[in-house]
């Protein structure tokens, strides 16, 4: 999971967007990140980036598209959008859940402190307007996944005793130095 940067032309801020791939290494999806996002040029980089191996109670691993997995859960992306009072900004919270349903996606995510604390009266936190909860976007992650990756590999999701917390790499990473 990486969130990308760059500064289009004609914008007067940074933009932004999340990648999912399935890579040995980050650099080895430099390929996939200009195929993504093909109008950034040369000013795509790297903001941040995670290798996505547990969420909730779950290890999430890559598996063959050939082997038989059986998953009653999927693995969710949120991007959640909120508002604080006297702040020109909608600030997004990306968050990961492996949940049966939508639903019960969304439910876990209008506990997180994120959307408790960045609603008032006229600016809700939200999801996206048909859910009812104004979630900016929820997707199955397997469903993003560049069709290249998808045509050879699956998700399996296997629930775990341990909670554990995957590393954040946080920073300006220009894809030639990845």
């Amino acid at each position: 999971m990486l969130l990308l940067g760059c500064d289009l032309p004609g914008r007067h801020t940074e933009q932004h967007d999340v990648f999912f791939g399935v890579a040995r290494k980050v650099s080895d999806l430099v390929p996939d990140l200009k195929a993504f996002w093909p109008e950034a040029g040369e000013k795509l980089h790297v903001d941040g980036w995670r290798e996505v191996s547990h969420v909730n109670n779950y290890r999430i691993t890559v598996v063959p598209r050939t082997e038989t997995v059986d998953n009653p859960e999927q693995l969710y992306f949120l991007n959640l959008g909120g508002y604080k009072p006297g702040e020109m900004e909608e600030f997004h919270y990306k968050l990961l859940s492996v949940n049966k349903d939508i639903g019960a996606a969304i439910r876990d995510a209008k506990e997180t402190t994120f959307y408790k604390h960045t609603a008032f009266a006229t600016a809700t936190s939200h999801v996206d307007d048909k859910y009812g909860v104004d979630v900016d976007d929820i997707i199955p992650v397997k469903d993003i996944l560049p069709a290249h990756v998808r045509a050879q590999y699956q998700l399996k999701l296997t629930p775990v005793e341990d909670t554990v917390t995957d590393e954040l790499y946080l920073g300006y990473f220009q894809l030639h130095k990845l």
